[in-house]
């Protein structure tokens, strides 16, 4: 196993990088009929994406958001039965759009710091946490939902770093019989968990340690 795990710790990159690749978004497979329904959904959607941002979702009706769009009601209930689904569909595509994706930087370290320090720096940039607490609360309620949450906002972060542990894998650079899940549970977690609670910032400087503290934990295991 080689030790570039033990290098200089890279500062996180503010470059230009590729766009993040998305998953499909709730109710993307009706985005292919013709061009005015496509205005109209992406109208609604970034309707919805400032309504929640600015007023949260408890506080956003779909009145609210069909008089922002120019549309009807009626035209929203065709592609999102509530407004948590339509609250959920617009923060998928607002984070797929923005978050660049991770960088092959030639080493572990690099890689998760290419793709947690943007996006964590997208994350902190705009009200997005009271917006993802309120769509984790309502996941906890609702079975159905909860299997669209992990499939839209949880499993495409972790997607992407899962596939950068692989590679560290196929360098050599850690073990290959690490275990990635709990990795990126150690890595998220510790974003979600200030992100969520807002005790503390979320940090360049603070990413860059729990990147450290679990490539040691990897190193030791």
């Amino acid at each position: 196993m080689t030790s570039d795990m033990t290098a200089p710790v890279r500062q996180c990159g503010t470059g230009s990088q590729a766009p993040a690749p998305g998953g499909e978004v709730v109710g993307q497979a009706r985005q292919r009929g013709r061009p005015r329904s496509e205005k109209a959904h992406r109208a609604i959607l970034e309707a919805a994406a400032e309504l929640l941002l600015a007023r949260g979702l408890s506080a956003v009706s779909m009145d609210a958001v069909a008089q922002r769009a120019g549309v009807s009601k009626a035209t929203i209930y065709r592609w999102w039965p509530t407004k948590e689904t339509l609250a959920l569909d617009a923060l998928f595509t607002e984070w797929a759009a923005a978050s660049p994706g991770p960088r092959d930087t030639g080493s572990l370290r690099g890689d998760l710091l290419s793709l947690l320090c943007p996006w964590a720096r997208l994350a902190t940039s705009r009200p997005y946490a009271r917006v993802v607490a309120a769509l984790l609360t309502e996941a906890h309620s609702d079975p159905a939902f909860a299997a669209q949450y992990h499939e839209h906002l949880v499993e495409p972060r972790r997607s992407q770093a899962r596939a950068i542990f692989q590679l560290a894998t196929a360098r050599g650079e850690i073990p290959a019989g690490t275990n990635v899940e709990v990795a990126l549970d150690l890595l998220y977690g510790a974003l979600y968990h200030r992100l969520l609670h807002g005790h503390a910032p979320v940090t360049d400087q603070f990413i860059q340690e729990v990147v450290e503290m679990t490539l040691h934990g990897i190193q030791q295991a």
